[in-house]
């Protein structure tokens, strides 16, 4: 490969150049994909009574330096902030890529602890031992998830929604990669006595003669082998998990809003004939159809393709349905709509790209920050309302950068079977538990009544 024979100093310059271009693409997507589109970035529109806009007011970063000059148009200091986003896309990515493709971040540990373990003593392992063809993939897949996270966090922080027109094409986006290039999924580096099918050697006869580990993709079987009634055609049962997956994915993008009194009876008739209608006509019915058209073709031509789209269709789904029921769960014990939809749309996307087993982790890290800033918003403002979009986001940036350290840490859980989704169910209701007893706590000491 061209850029394995390149000077790693030369790559992270131009990857640190990339990524301030899609830091400028993800600040034309916050500025004109908003529900409130501003004239702000200077790929869009031109405000009517601003200067006309330079071709150095387009160059990435600097152009923000001269863009000043619409500060009494957009509000003093208006440009610090997309500026500084795309310095710290090109410093973030240029940083990523030193970890995950020079460092090989996401492999090399995972090797060292099952060699320790093994050998009983402490190995270190060359990270150019790991082939360029196994890291480069997962980072180009990181490189694009990154950039639709970053326009859909801040997009939430100014508005507090997350639009459809981020996360469609980021999730159509997500199974395109996945199917296209297998191991773009989180890797898993392991050592079997026979060498899975879809994965790249290892040569680590510098440790031990014919030493030779295997990194493969993180499928959604994963630590477990892929099983034989995962496979593509002629296996009906595995067609009709992706094509679940999909179809749920497009319910979810279908408007299920009801008004009005009505019984619970006509309020669901009235839900399915509007989902129904949105789903037999364009632009919905247009990406269900050739959604169903695609995944049917994989099954059938597909083999590493089938195991990388359906393992991405499993993740859109299951990685949806967590956020999905955390939102009726929190729902229930506030009273009031306790997570907006785009999060689960978002979590469907990152769950494309990452996978099942990495978003259940994201599930358990979000939390943490958004508890932090939720509490000391309730204290200083009244308010616990929050965008929880961005704590997805970075909750999906450590579980990327973490990602050796954080499965030899969880790999054993996802081998419990049965007992996995049992544990989730606990904790869905000691979420309910919890969010009722905070809603009882801010109704009397906050005295912050509950929204109808």
């Amino acid at each position: 490969m061209i850029l394995a024979a390149l000077q790693p100093s030369l790559v992270l310059v131009g990857v640190f150049l990339l990524g301030t271009a899609l830091g400028s693409l993800a600040n034309w997507a916050i500025y004109r994909l908003a529900w409130n589109p501003r004239e702000i970035s200077p790929w869009g529109p031109r405000p009517e009574n601003a200067k006309p806009r330079a071709a150095l007011d387009r160059v990435p970063v600097i152009g923000w330096l001269g863009l000043a000059r619409e500060s009494e148009i957009h509000g003093q200091w208006f440009w610090v902030r997309p500026m500084l986003l795309e310095l710290a896309m090109g410093a973030g990515l240029a940083a990523l890529c030193w970890w995950e493709v020079f460092e090989r971040g996401l492999i090399v540990p995972q090797l060292v602890e099952q060699l320790q373990i093994g050998l009983g003593q402490l190995i270190t392992v060359d990270p150019y031992a790991v082939p360029f063809a196994a890291v480069w993939p997962t980072f180009l897949s990181h490189v694009l998830l990154i950039t639709l996270m970053a326009a859909a966090s801040f997009i939430d922080i100014d508005e507090k929604i997350i639009p459809d027109e981020i996360t469609v094409p980021g999730t159509i986006l997500g199974l395109v990669v996945a199917a296209c290039l297998p191991l773009s999924l989180l890797p898993l580096a392991s050592f079997p006595d026979k060498a899975p099918a879809l994965a790249t050697a290892i040569d680590l006869s510098q440790i031990a003669p014919g030493l030779t580990a295997y990194v493969e993709p993180t499928t959604l079987s994963a630590p477990n082998p892929w099983p034989t009634n995962l496979e593509g055609a002629p296996n009906l049962r595995s067609l009709a998990l992706g094509l679940g997956c999909w179809w749920l994915w497009c319910f979810a993008l279908a408007p299920r809003i009801w008004r009005g009194r009505r019984s619970a009876l006509s309020k669901l008739k009235a839900i399915t004939r509007r989902v129904i209608r949105e789903l037999t006509r364009p632009p919905l019915g247009v990406i269900a159809g050739l959604g169903t058209l695609a995944i049917a073709g994989v099954w059938y031509w597909g083999d590493a393709a089938w195991v990388g789209l359906l393992t991405a269709l499993v993740g859109l789904a299951a990685s949806g349905a967590l956020v999905w029921i955390v939102r009726l769960v929190g729902t229930a014990a506030l009273g009031r709509e306790a997570m907006g939809f785009g999060d689960v749309t978002l979590m469907m996307m990152i769950g494309t790209f990452l996978g099942w087993q990495a978003c259940v982790v994201v599930f358990f890290v979000a939390p943490f920050a958004g508890l932090v800033v939720g509490i000391a918003q309730a204290i200083t403002k009244r308010d616990d309302v929050i965008p929880y979009g961005p704590f997805l986001c970075l909750g999906a940036l450590f579980v990327i950068v973490f990602w050796a350290s954080v499965w030899n840490r969880v790999e054993f859980a996802f081998q419990l079977g049965w007992l996995m989704p049992a544990v989730l169910a606990i904790c869905f209701v000691l979420l309910g538990v919890m969010l009722f007893i905070w809603q009882q706590i801010k109704l009397r000491l906050f005295a912050a009544g509950v929204e109808e």
